[in-house]
């Protein structure tokens, strides 16, 4: 079962070695990023500061950077195994006789159980500053150096020429983000909630930018918002429930609450309690930090970035509401937790790989077509997608092109790349040499205009642009010039078998 807090999942990584402990003294200030991208790239352990310069709480890093620490976080072996059971959750078989039936009753008690719980209190508000509040009190990292400097850059995403100067009432050291924190809102109208994780950039003791895309959920509640002419409350959790990042990062369908998914997740409810300051929003009650804020729709909004972002490049400048702290509330003796991003593979893509795995039977829903898919690691999650299929027709990997397209955050994926059965999308050589190998340029090419990451600077437009559909699979007769497709060389089996019945006598 995952950890129900964050000093709890501490303790199991470090029990079973998959942590190290730094004990001297390092600066939050570009320093813990480069010791923390080393690690992460040679595939090193979850870190934890204990003495960060400026700040009396350690920082916890690269927590969720493997394979195992991942699952362990999801409390299960394998990512498949949690897919097995999303499949079963949205695809469960019908009891039809009494015995089939009592079964099910514990199950259906269990999902009964999971909505999240709400608590009059919490440990994470074992300590509340409200007018004395302050954001760089905490372990905030300036992860990149150009991160935070407007005048790095000719132009914000939106393209509007960035002012030549920071504002005089800027931080001294500009560009310090909250990376690893859940941002909960509600919808002003229908209540529902959203966890979201979006940069947060600090810009004074109580004052920060929330960035949030626009095609995020977080973005959606705030246009609400802003067109009621309310002020919009939100918090944001820092540590909690093991499976709580993921949860947060995870691309559920609309109206699907993330603390739900998060209780089906760890197999109890996600404990909640409201905010001090901001109490229609609840938090969660084992969380390490949670600061608590609004925004006013009146507010002119404030040029947040450039940032060092998971594509590898800095994402450009642009204009983001102005968040309002309330109060800091936070455990005794609390963690920090945090992240980086940048070139992969860096912490986030076992995240993403997570999610790849664990989404696949929600897909196939969509798509029955598809067998199997990856994203790979040098796509940055939405520049490409391999996609196996069964090819029964013509034009079926058209089809499914234009399906993905259209389907939930997938719709973002730049390039995607459609191959038959017996293709392993998780081998990139596999797939680029069927690539090569099937395509003609002139014929299997799908040229299409429509939204894209907001984080792709190769679009022509911020948010929009052009992607590329990519048939790989076998042509058969009806998809236009067709020439007679050749066997792949195999080897006959009992060859196969003979060589290696007598591998031992070659002395090889």
């Amino acid at each position: 079962m995952p950890a129900a807090d964050l000093q709890t999942f501490i303790t199991e990584l470090e029990q079973r070695g998959l942590l190290r402990r730094v004990r001297v003294p390092v600066d939050p200030i570009l320093e813990i990023t480069e010791i923390a991208d080393r690690v992460m790239k040679a595939g090193g352990p979850a870190l934890l500061f204990e003495r960060v310069k400026g700040s009396d709480y350690p920082l916890l890093i690269n927590a969720f950077g493997s394979r195992e620490r991942m699952c362990l976080a999801l409390g299960c072996n394998d990512f498949d195994e949690v897919a097995a059971r999303v499949k079963h959750l949205i695809k469960p078989e019908i009891p039809t006789t009494l015995m089939q039936k009592l079964r099910r009753l514990p199950e259906l008690a269990q999902l009964g159980s999971l909505p999240p719980r709400i608590v009059r209190r919490g440990p994470c508000q074992d300590v509340v500053h409200t007018e004395d509040a302050d954001l760089f009190k905490l372990p905030v990292l300036k992860c990149w150096p150009l991160d935070g400097d407007p005048a790095a850059v000719r132009f914000t995403a939106g393209g509007t020429p960035v002012p030549p100067a920071a504002p005089a009432d800027a931080p001294v050291v500009p560009g310090r983000y909250i990376t690893l924190g859940a941002v909960f809102t509600k919808h002003p109208e229908t209540g529902d909630r959203n966890v979201g994780m979006y940069r947060v950039q600090l810009f004074g003791p109580r004052l920060a930018a929330m960035h949030w895309h626009t095609h995020h959920d977080g973005a959606r509640h705030f246009r609400a918002y802003h067109a009621l002419g309310r002020g919009m409350p939100l918090a944001i959790a820092l540590g909690g429930p093991a499976i709580l990042p993921y949860a947060a990062t995870c691309p559920l369908p609309p109206g699907i609450d993330e603390c739900l998914f998060a209780g089906f997740l760890q197999g109890r409810a996600l404990e909640l309690c409201p905010a001090v300051t901001q109490p229609e929003i609840e938090v969660p009650a084992a969380a390490e930090f949670v600061i608590e804020g609004y925004i006013d729709p009146a507010d002119e909004p404030v040029l947040e970035g450039p940032f060092g972002d998971h594509t590898g490049f800095y994402s450009l400048p642009d204009w983001f509401p102005r968040l309002h702290v309330t109060a800091i509330t936070h455990r005794r003796n609390p963690v920090y937790p945090a992240t980086i991003v940048g070139p992969p593979p860096m912490e986030d893509y076992w995240l993403g790989k997570a999610t790849e795995r664990i989404f696949l039977p929600l897909l196939q829903m969509l798509i029955p077509d598809i067998l199997d898919y990856d994203l790979p690691r040098f796509g940055c999650f939405h520049n490409c997608a391999f996609v196996k299929i069964r090819k029964e027709y013509p034009y079926q990997a058209r089809r499914v092109l234009h399906a993905i397209w259209g389907a939930g955050q997938m719709a973002l994926t730049k390039i995607i790349v459609v191959v038959d059965e017996d293709v392993d999308v998780h081998n990139a050589d596999d797939v680029l040499f069927h690539l090569c190998a099937n395509v003609d340029p002139a014929r299997d090419l799908e040229l299409v205009r429509g939204p894209l990451d907001i984080l792709d600077h190769a679009a022509l437009e911020c948010g929009a642009g052009g992607k590329l559909g990519i048939d790989a699979t076998r042509k058969m007769p009806g998809e236009g010039p067709v020439r007679p497709f050749p066997p792949a060389l195999t080897m006959s089996a009992d060859i196969r078998e003979l060589v290696t019945r007598r591998w031992g006598e070659y002395g090889l």
